[in-house]
C-alpha cells in the first residue's frame, strides 16, 4: 500500500494558503504517494479541486481516518488531532515555542510531529525554509499595505500642480521580509532606507538602491540574527534613531526571534516625536511588536502617527504563498519518504531537529 499523504482545508481566520498544491501533488504521485485532500482545501489559494489531477478527494474525517502524513500551514486543532489515525505524522508550522498543549494533544495518538520552524538555518536547508519563504510574501505584502495607508504618494511625481517630493521610507531589519520590503518599496519609487544592527547586511540594503542607515550600534548574532542588545546599546540606538524617525514618513519594522517576544525598538515617546500623517506598519505585530503602541491586528492613532499591527500578511497572497510554502514541504518530505514509504532518518540533522514529538513522546523542549 503506498502511503497517504493529506491535507486539509485550512480553518484559522483569514487562513487562506494550502499545503499542498497540484504542484506538489504530481511530485507526490511521482514518488510513490497517495495524495488525499479535503474537498475545497485548495480553493481559497486558487487551486479548485478540478486542478488537482493527481489527488484524491474525501471529506476531513476520511482524510484524517486515512493520513499516514498530514501536511497543514498553521496546526490543525485538537479535534483534527484527535481525528488523525494513531502513529500518523505530522508536518507544517506547528508553532512549537510554548506549545505545551498541542504537544500532549500529539501524544495522546501516538503521533510524530514536524515544526518547520525549528528547521536549521543552514544552506542544505533553503529550500525547505518556510520561514523564509513566507517572510518574503509578508514584506511584499507590509510594504503594499503601507503605500496604501501612507497620506502620500510613495514616488516624486511632476504634475501641472507643480513636483510631488519622494515619501521617506525606513525598513527596520534586514532579514528576508525587510530586504523584500525595501526591494517593493523601491519598485514604488520611495526613497528608502534599511536598518540593522547586524553589519553584515549593509551591502544587501545597498544593493537593492537603499541606503543604510548606521547608528553605530553592531550587535551580530548566529543563525542569522541578531544577538540581544545591552542596555548601553538600546539606549544609544533609540536615542539616534528617535532624531532620524522626525523626517520620516514611513517606517516598516521586521525584526523578530522566533520563540521570543519582539524586540521594543520604537517607542511611544519616538512615535510622538514623528511628523503628524506618518505611518508605522508593525510586521512583529503577532510577537507582541516592535513598537510599544503596537496592538496586534489593529490600528492605532498617536498624536496624529498612524500604527499598524497586521497579522498573516502571507495568508494575503495565497496563491503565490501557497506555491512557495507547499515546495518547501514537499522538499522537507523527499527527507522522511523513501521508496514511497515513511522513514524518517533520525540521524539527519534536519529530521532531528526539526521533530516536535517522535511516536507521541516529547523530542522538543523549547
Amino acid at each position: 500500500m503506498p502511503i497517504t499523504v493529506a491535507a486539509l482545508r485550512e480553518t484559522a481566520a483569514g487562513e487562506r494558503r494550502v499545503a499542498i498544491t497540484p504542484e506538489a501533488a504530481r511530485k507526490l504521485r511521482a514518488r510513490g504517494a497517495r495524495v488525499l485532500l479535503e474537498r475545497g482545501a485548495g480553493a481559497a489559494a486558487g487551486f479548485p479541486d478540478a486542478a488537482y489531477a493527481d489527488a484524491e478527494f474525501a471529506d476531513a474525517d476520511a482524510v484524517l481516518a486515512q493520513a499516514d502524513l498530514l501536511a497543514c500551514v498553521l496546526p490543525p486543532d485538537d479535534a483534527a488531532y484527535a481525528r488523525l489515525r494513531e502513529g500518523a505524522t505530522v508536518v507544517g508550522q506547528l508553532r512549537p515555542y510554548g506549545a505545551a498543549a498541542r504537544i500532549v494533544a500529539l501524544g495522546r495518538r501516538k503521533l510524530t510531529a514536524f515544526a518547520l520552524e525549528l528547521l536549521p538555518r543552514t544552506t542544505r536547508a533553503q529550500a525547505m525554509d518556510v520561514l523564509s519563504s513566507q517572510a518574503a510574501v509578508a514584506g511584499y505584502r507590509a510594504m503594499l499595505i503601507a503605500a496604501e495607508a501612507c497620506p502620500k504618494f510613495f514616488p516624486m511625481l511632476t504634475t501641472a500642480a507643480g513636483t510631488i517630493r519622494p515619501s521617506r521610507v525606513l525598513v527596520i531589519g534586514a532579514g528576508v521580509a525587510g530586504l523584500q520590503a525595501i526591494a517593493t518599496a523601491r519598485r514604488l519609487g520611495a526613497q528608502v532606507e534599511g536598518y540593522d544592527v547586524r553589519p553584515e547586511t549593509r551591502e544587501q540594503v545597498e544593493s537593492l538602491g537603499a541606503k543604510f542607515l548606521d547608528l553605530g550600534v553592531s550587535a551580530a548574532g548566529s543563525g542569522g540574527y541578531a544577538r540581544e542588545l545591552s542596555a548601553e546599546e538600546r539606549a544609544a540606538q533609540q536615542q539616534a534613531l528617535a532624531e532620524h524617525l522626525k523626517s520620516v514618513d514611513v517606517i516598516v519594522t521586521t525584526a523578530a526571534v522566533p520563540g521570543r517576544p519582539a524586540p521594543k525598538i520604537l517607542t511611544a515617546a519616538m512615535v510622538q516625536g514623528m511628523r503628524p500623517g506618518a505611518l508605522v506598519v508593525d510586521l512583529a505585530a503577532e510577537g507582541g511588536g516592535n513598537c510599544e503602541l503596537t496592538r496586534p491586528g489593529e490600528r492605532v492613532e498617536h498624536d496624529g502617527v498612524v500604527v499598524l499591527g497586521p497579522l498573516n500578511l502571507p495568508a494575503g497572497a495565497p496563491l503565490h504563498a501557497s506555491e512557495m510554502y507547499a515546495r518547501n514541504v514537499y522538499n522537507f518530505l523527499e527527507l522522511l519518504l523513501k521508496d514511497g514509504a515513511l522513514q524518517p532518518d533520525f540521524a539527519d540533522e534536519l529530521v532531528e531537529k526539526t521533530c516536535l514529538v517522535r511516536d507521541g513522546a516529547p523530542h522538543f523542549h523549547g
